[in-house]
């Protein structure tokens, strides 16, 4: 995919987030030295479990953001190189740092339809 056609599935998700309004949301984030040859022993990994209540794009620092009961949560938008559909509800953003350090973030939403 280029970088035209990952912005436009980018902001395709975000307009349509609103619907998971209300789900529960899972967020599972993993820093990474190297994303072809990613081992679990090797990363640091982060879960968080919400109900989303908020989605919005913060201008000032071009990031997106998800909001919910105690959590807010934000990727930066010119440091996304990848967007993928793992499955119904389901999606993970790779965002890269630097040469060497990735930061991948996987959304599950429990949504009812």
């Amino acid at each position: 995919m280029n970088r035209e056609e990952l912005i436009a599935t980018i902001l395709l998700f975000f307009e349509d987030v609103n619907k998971y309004y209300g789900s529960k949301t899972e967020i599972t984030e993993g820093i990474v030295t190297d994303i072809h040859h990613i081992d679990a022993n090797l990363t640091t990994w982060n879960l968080s479990e919400f109900t989303l209540v908020r989605s919005a794009y913060r201008h000032t620092g071009n990031k997106f953001m998800l909001e919910g009961k105690g959590l807010y949560y934000e990727m930066a938008a010119e440091k996304i190189i990848s967007l993928n559909q793992l499955g119904r509800n389901n999606f993970e953003f790779i965002e890269q740092y630097s040469e060497g350090v990735y930061r991948i973030t996987k959304l599950k939403f429990q949504y009812k339809y």
